[in-house]
């Protein structure tokens, strides 16, 4: 399995939303159009991937293909669970 010095960047408009790159190559692969909606790209760290290491919400081997195939991996925010929006959305009641 190839290994990848990979570049974890943060973006600043949306929570959650991080942009997987070869730190060798830096942002050129990435689209101008992704990157402006990204907003400015915030450095969180660097490591070094492989197939074996474990990521909190991605899997390595497929951050490593599409690194390879197309430049970045983007890790997009994870889902939100309707109900629990539909229970923030709710008005309370204060009951004594």
């Amino acid at each position: 399995m190839e290994r990848v010095l990979c570049e974890i960047l943060r973006s600043p408009r949306r929570d959650e939303m991080y942009l997987y790159i070869d730190k060798r190559r830096g942002l050129e692969p990435v689209p101008e159009a992704l990157l402006e909606r990204f907003g400015t790209p915030q450095p969180v760290m660097t490591l070094l991937l492989d197939g074996k290491r474990k990521l909190a919400r991605a899997d390595a081997a497929r951050v490593i293909e599409a690194i390879a195939e197309q430049g970045f991996y983007l890790q997009m925010p994870p889902a939100r669970d309707e109900y629990l929006l539909d229970l923030y959305r709710a008005p309370t009641e204060a009951r004594y």
